[in-house]
């Protein structure tokens, strides 16, 4: 809850920041002046690119969680058993001990969306963010084709 909490926050003040910088783009627009007008358009599509990656990680931590509690009520989600650091992250060396079941969970079901979503738990765990986040956009991805169907 208090994520939720801290993203709302943070969203609404970043409207806030785009009302700013809207009104300062529009004085820019307003000046006449090539410099000035070519840094008010600059002031209006920044925030717009800003606003769109916002709303695709918005929209992904949405989609993860509901992908959570879907494993969480079958009772799929992996045991965090991993011995953790201070800092609270797994020890990379115990997580990648069991990467490879996670890896031949997908080999063997590639189109589960919940072998895809574990394998994505099982990079995050290694420390592989990137990968993490594209093993979980697939699971995402094949999550909405089996809903679709």
């Amino acid at each position: 809850m208090n994520a939720r909490i801290g993203v709302a926050v943070m969203a609404a003040l970043l409207v806030l920041y785009f009302v700013l910088l809207g009104q300062r783009a529009v004085v820019l627009l307003g000046s006449g002046v090539g410099v000035g007008v070519a840094m008010g358009v600059a002031l209006l599509v920044f925030p717009l690119v800003g606003a769109w990656a916002i709303w695709r990680e918005l929209q992904f931590g949405f989609r993860t969680q509901r992908l959570v509690g879907i494993l969480d009520a079958e009772g799929g989600l992996p045991v965090d058993d991993l011995p953790k650091l201070a800092s609270g992250r797994p020890v990379r060396a115990a997580a990648d001990e069991q990467f490879p079941r996670y890896r031949a969970e997908v080999d063997a079901e590639p189109e589960s969306w919940r072998a895809w979503f574990r394998l994505g738990l099982a990079y995050d765990a290694s420390g592989d963010r990137k990968r993490a986040r594209k093993a979980i956009r697939t699971a995402i991805d094949l999550q909405r084709a089996e809903n679709a169907r």
